[in-house]
């Protein structure tokens, strides 16, 4: 099975990497190409494609004040996910990984649930939270100004992307919280040990020892969270499908819509090729700065 020089022959690479590669192939480069296929005509899905636009349904793209306002709203989740959703993860894995804190198995499992829900349920369970009727948010409003009534945050459009952000954090801190913990229980505790008999205050003891041996994490967790930020779709889609007024608008919603709900294929296939550039870009200059403070 194995030629010269240890090394696997092209018999054995193929019943190992075949199956996989088919897999791959037929459900991501075949849709891809099929996607920019479609991104050239005008197109409804019926029927064959005769209507050719070119690059007419990419001039259209640049131009879409819609695809302007859900791409920011991409940024902003983004942003929201770096600057809130990680520290707080982190913040969480080095509580729950002391070996001095007693339940943290539990707190561990606690945090980590959010992540287990689906994203359908998580959107659907969360509506009910925010109803200005009955909801959760209306039972504390009745506290807080009993003669007031509650906000409708998923009906006001300078606030449902808000009500949405709360959302993103909560329910997948816990993944990037279990990452880290990973991370943690990777760092020597001799090198801990050393550096608090030194005299290091546990800041110093985080900047100079935890935070450089968790640098493989943090660089893991930061990119799944920029990616997945630019390919939200379920929890918007079931919290309101991106509205009151495209409000709450993601450039998956906005996809989905155009494509599937309005039938043009054709600009829909546009928005996804567009979306795959981007997450492409990003994970090549991602990756190039990440060998590049390697090296």
């Amino acid at each position: 099975m194995y030629g010269g020089m240890g090394k696997p022959s092209i018999l054995t690479l193929a019943v190992l990497l075949g199956p996989a590669l088919i897999v791959f192939t037929a459900l991501v480069i075949v849709p891809v190409f099929e996607a920019a296929v479609f991104s050239l005509y005008k197109w409804n899905g019926l029927g064959p494609m005769v209507e050719f636009r070119g690059l007419a349904n990419y001039s259209q793209f640049i131009r879409d004040a819609i695809v302007h306002k859900a791409l920011w709203h991409n940024l902003i989740i983004a942003v929201v996910s770096l600057a809130i959703q990680l520290p707080l993860a982190m913040a969480l894995a080095l509580i729950v990984s002391d070996r001095r804190f007693k339940g943290a198995m539990f707190f561990r499992t606690f945090f980590f649930l959010p992540y287990v829900l689906s994203e359908v349920i998580t959107g659907v369970l969360w509506q009910f939270i925010y109803h200005p009727q009955y909801g959760l948010v209306r039972a504390i409003w009745a506290i807080l100004a009993p003669a007031a009534h509650a906000p409708a945050l998923m009906g006001n459009t300078s606030t449902v992307l808000w009500a949405i952000l709360v959302v993103i954090v909560w329910k997948y801190f816990g993944f990037h919280m279990t990452i880290y913990i990973a991370g943690l229980q990777d760092i020597p505790q001799e090198q801990i040990e050393a550096a608090t008999i030194d005299g290091a205050s546990g800041w110093q003891v985080f900047r100079s020892v935890t935070l450089p041996g968790m640098r493989t994490s943090i660089q893991l967790s930061v990119f799944f969270s920029i990616i997945g930020s630019f390919q939200l779709f379920d929890v918007v889609w079931a919290m309101g499908k991106g509205d009151p007024v495209n409000a709450g608008e993601t450039i998956v919603t906005y996809m989905y819509k155009i494509g599937l709900q309005r039938f043009n294929i054709g600009y829909g296939g546009t928005i996804a090729v567009c979306i795959f550039l981007i997450c492409l870009v990003f994970n090549l200059f991602y990756q190039k700065a990440l060998v590049r403070e390697e090296t």
